[in-house]
């Protein structure tokens, strides 16, 4: 059985709901768990942004982002304590979620990746592509889809 699951997460609605099923599993595999989220990347301004004088800093972006993906990872943390599941946690700033997200489960040793779909089909799926899709034709690991 599974030991050692990696749950990612952008703390939409549709993360969440695989988030509480996938603590669920995990406490019922009796497997610890690494939360993950990945935040964008910090973007060049572009030119009208220059001349407006709206430029923030990459340090003050960053630190932001990652406050932002801290807040996310702790909520999810004290979820999984409450379920008395064993928890870690990990975050990215990452333009490619799911290249985070695979690095991150063979980073920390994880034997199963449980995520969320978010279900796109047709022109949606083609335009906005599908994190879980790329993992799941990138990745080595097991991944359960949560729909």
């Amino acid at each position: 059985m599974y030991k050692h699951i990696l749950i990612p997460t952008d703390g939409s609605a549709t993360a969440e709901k695989a988030v509480e099923h996938g603590l669920r599993f995990a406490k019922w595999a009796g497997a610890r768990v690494t939360v993950f989220t990945a935040r964008p990347e910090y973007q060049m301004p572009g030119t009208s942004e220059l001349a407006a004088g709206r430029v923030m800093p990459i340090a003050e972006y960053e630190r932001g982002a990652m406050e932002e993906a801290r807040s996310i990872l702790d909520r999810v943390a004290q979820r999984a304590k409450a379920a008395q599941v064993e928890v870690d946690s990990d975050a990215a700033l990452s333009d490619r979620p799911w290249q985070a997200i695979i690095e991150a489960a063979e980073k920390h040793g994880c034997d199963l990746i449980f995520i969320g779909s978010h279900g796109r089909k047709g022109l949606s799926a083609l335009f906005n592509g599908s994190e879980t899709h790329q993992i799941l034709a990138h990745s080595s690991i097991p991944t359960l889809v949560y729909r």
